[in-house]
């Protein structure tokens, strides 16, 4: 898989989770805990989307 191609797919997954958020939020019946959860992942997501681009930049 090359690197733009897994770069794209991390962008569709922190997208993804960011809906799932939003939706989360909306509905009074979610748990904190679980939304808290779906941020730390959608932050992990983001971190690691901008450490591959900062390798990306780095090489070029």
């Amino acid at each position: 898989m090359s690197l733009q191609t897994h770069l794209s797919q991390l962008a569709l997954k922190h997208e993804a989770l960011e809906r799932e958020i939003h939706s989360a939020i909306q509905s009074p019946s979610e748990n904190d805990l679980r939304i808290a959860e779906l941020k730390r992942r959608k932050l992990h997501l983001k971190d690691e989307i901008n450490r591959l681009r900062a390798e990306t930049d780095s090489v070029h």
